[in-house]
């Protein structure tokens, strides 16, 4: 079953089009500011709102310069 991709997780995406930067460097920049592990199953799972942690999320948020998602996705 495919799980649909939030609009935060699209919001990331075109982000990174818009950068022109690859996710691992998202993933790399989040886990230098938080000390938290992530890769790309974690940032996967963020963007389809199946894990929403906060120190995660600010640091996205921080990284890309976008808005954290609103409640309920």
């Amino acid at each position: 079953m495919a799980t649909a991709t939030t609009d935060f997780g699209k919001a990331i995406m075109k982000r990174l089009v818009d950068l022109e930067r690859q996710q691992q460097w998202l993933i790399e920049g989040v886990a230098s500011r938080t000390g938290l592990y992530v890769d790309s199953s974690y940032l996967f799972k963020i963007k389809t709102g199946q894990l929403a942690t906060p120190k995660i999320i600010a640091a996205i948020c921080e990284i890309l310069e976008i808005e954290p998602p609103s409640e309920g996705g």
